[in-house]
Order: C-alpha cells, then structure tokens, then sequence
C-alpha cells in the first residue's frame, strides 16, 4: 500500500479536529470579491483580514511562475546534458535554482522594491560555469512583460538582491528556489518545493509553497503521490498559502486560474505519540534522535508495534515534510541541530506559518519560537537549541518532554 495513500486513509482528523472545507468567494459579495493579480490567481482571504493581501498575491503568482519554469527545466534534464551540476558542498543543483530564484526577485523587485530577498543561491557560481545566458532564457521565458528584454546583470543583480541587518528586526522574503533539488533531478522519483515567505519585524507573517509534481486527485479525495514524469505534471501539482491570522489553504496549481476554490488545510489529530506518523531528515536516523529512547520505527504500514512510531519515507528536503504536517498527511517532522550541519531559514520560514495557520507547532527542542535574527547580518542561519520540532500542536508538549528528559542533547 502506498504509504502517504496510506497517512490519508488513516487520518483521524475527521474525528477530532474540523475537516477540510472547500471555501469560495461569492461573486456578489462586494466586501469579498478580489480582484486577480496579474489575472493569474484568486485568494480565498477576505480583504479586511489579510493585512498583507497585495504581498500574497505577489508570492503566489510568483511561485506559480516559478513551478513553470522549474518543470520546463527538468524535462531538458532528461534530454540535455550539461543541466545538471555540481555546487563546492556537492549538493546537486540546476539552471532552476538559479532561474527561480531570479525570476521571484524580479517579480517582487517590480512592486516591492525595498524589501530585500534573503535566498540560497550566489551567481558567483553561475558566472564561474558560463550559464548566465541560459538562465536569462528560462527566467525570459516565465517572467511578466517587460518594457525591455532581461539582460545578463538583470538576472544576476535579482539573484544577488539580498540585505544587510543588523541586530534590529526586519522586513525581507526568505526564498528556498527548489528545495530538495537532490530530489529534482531524480525525475519523477521524489517531491520538490518552491518556498516562499515574508517576515515582517521579526514575525513570519505570510508563506507559500508550490509542489509542482504533487498529485493531486480531481476526485477531491486528495491523494498525495509522486506523478509519473511522463504524464502532464504541471497539471497536477499543488499551491499551498499562509497568511498570519487568516488559516492555510491549498489549491491544484492547475487550477489556480480556474475558478475560485481552496481547500483549508488542517493538522491532523493524532494525540497519542506512537500513533502519529514521523518524518525525519534523510541525513538522520531515528536512533540519532531522542524518541528512540522510547520508541522504535518502522516503515511498514501495516506492522506498527505497540512500542514503534510509523515513520514516512517522504521525498527530500525540510519543506515538503512540513506540507505534509500541514495537510494532515503527516504528525510530526523532528530535525536534530549537528555540529557539522549549519540550519539555514529558508529550509524552515515558509513551513513554519503553513503549519502554525493549520494549527500545528513549530518550536526549538526547548519548547521555544525559532529566532529568526539570530544571524544579525544576514538572516541567513538559524542556531535552534536541540533542533527543530514540527507537529499538529497535540503531541508537541509530550515530545518535548521526551526530548527533555535526555537532557544530553539540548545545548
């Protein structure tokens, strides 16, 4: 059995917690009524509760942008060599990391100029292997009009538009262009997300990610599993939103210019530790984490012991595992820090609003909020106590009590 079929099926979220609800914006509503941005895209917030409205608007056509651009690059992976890369760190990367991250800087430079973009990638590498032309010809190819065609020190101005801080809070997106790249050129074999946010003085006040090869089922029984690559991919996918105090929601990307429903996403309502489902960072282990101290794991969805937790074999990288704790497809996502390893906030700030407004958690292992300027120049770094846990908010206060009681691992 497929096992995030499987996380579905067996989601008690219908039993204690509200379920999912498709909401739509009546057309005669004149208080509700929203006009598209860019005739791209509608948002299911009504204007005088989102306070950033215009902001999330310019994020979610953005993304959309980005999603398209990110599966035109990875069909060339199977045709072109050359595409795929080797960063120093050797971590894979591609010519839509560089694209997108240009093509959202540019987008929100247009409308949002002074606000800076703290984001992964450096065209010092790209310059260093010659692919400037070939990111401007992707970045050409999805960005809005222009009143001039995009030169080489467009792009590489717009992927070096970040900020100096100091200790003060701050106003800046937070950008992760793919994350899970490792996952990206493996074809149809792992997720990926485009993951954006905004943080106003020191507080994450909107996010959205967009996984463009999420399967999503037109049956609305929503089943989340890697499509096939040699199907149409982008018109499956999925856009997931945030907005501080308003809930997050969820979309096919394919209908994002279709009419006018989202889906609210919820955390699910598992409230006993070894009934939840787990999700772990693929360059850990359960036994390096301290709930092995209590219980075991397994993968085996129909094998769970009374002493194990149900671990999901998810894809790459942070974020998709908080789109799963946030859609209810997953319990808990638990990172521990390590010594060799530096936690960088865009692998965390979009997941974070998304699973708080589904009424999740998100905390050091202290049981504290993640300080986002505790890189004062940069804003790049994150130095959570312990580590990361990510849960549906009922199971967070036994966890850090686990987590506490071996003492050892909180610095």
């Amino acid at each position: 059995m497929d096992v995030l079929h499987y996380s579905r099926l067996q989601n008690p979220t219908s039993r204690l917690s509200p379920p999912h609800r498709r909401f739509t914006l009546p057309s005669t509503s004149s208080s509700l009524s929203l006009r598209r941005f860019s005739a791209r895209s509608s948002l299911p917030l009504p204007v005088q509760n989102a306070k950033y409205n215009r902001e999330l608007r310019a994020a979610v056509d953005a993304v959309e942008r980005a999603c398209g651009l990110c599966v035109d690059v990875k069909r060339s992976l199977f045709t072109s060599d050359g595409r795929i890369l080797e960063k120093n760190d050797q971590t894979p990367v591609t010519i839509a990391d560089f694209g997108v991250q240009a093509l959202v800087s540019l987008e929100l430079g247009k409308l949002f100029p002074s606000i800076p973009l703290v984001a992964e990638e450096d065209s010092a590498f790209l310059r260093s292997n010659n692919l400037v032309d070939s990111v401007v010809n992707v970045v050409s190819d999805k960005a809005s009009p222009r009143d001039k065609a995009l030169t080489q020190t467009d792009v590489l101005e717009a992927i070096d538009r970040g900020g100096k801080f100091g200790p003060n809070p701050a106003t800046y997106w937070v950008l992760d262009p793919i994350d899970g790249t490792r996952g990206f050129v493996k074809g149809s074999e792992a997720l990926y997300v485009v993951g954006l946010a905004l943080v106003v003085e020191g507080q994450i006040v909107l996010g959205v990610m967009g996984c463009p090869n999420w399967q999503v089922d037109k049956s609305n029984k929503s089943t989340f599993k890697v499509q096939e690559y040699e199907k149409d991919i982008f018109s499956s996918g999925m856009i997931m939103i945030a907005h501080v105090g308003c809930g997050t929601w969820s979309k096919g990307i394919s209908d994002l210019q279709n009419g006018m429903n989202w889906i609210k996403c919820l955390v699910d309502g598992y409230t006993l530790v070894h009934k939840g489902r787990f999700c772990i960072s693929e360059s850990q282990t359960w036994e390096s984490l301290p709930l092995a101290s209590s219980f075991g794991s397994t993968t085996n969805v129909d094998g769970v012991g009374d002493k194990e937790v149900l671990l999901l074999p998810t894809c790459c990288g942070s974020l998709c595992k908080y789109l799963m704790v946030a859609s209810g497809r997953a319990s808990v996502f638990i990172q521990r820090a390590r010594d060799d390893r530096v936690i960088k906030v865009w692998d965390h700030a979009v997941g974070v609003i998304c699973v708080q407004e589904a009424g999740g958690k998100v905390t050091d292992w202290n049981g504290d909020q993640l300080d986002l300027a505790a890189d004062q120049v940069e804003r790049k770094a994150l130095f959570p106590p312990g580590g990361i846990l990510v849960s549906n908010s009922s199971l967070h206060r036994e966890i850090l009590h686990i987590i506490a009681s071996n003492s050892s691992v909180v610095s």
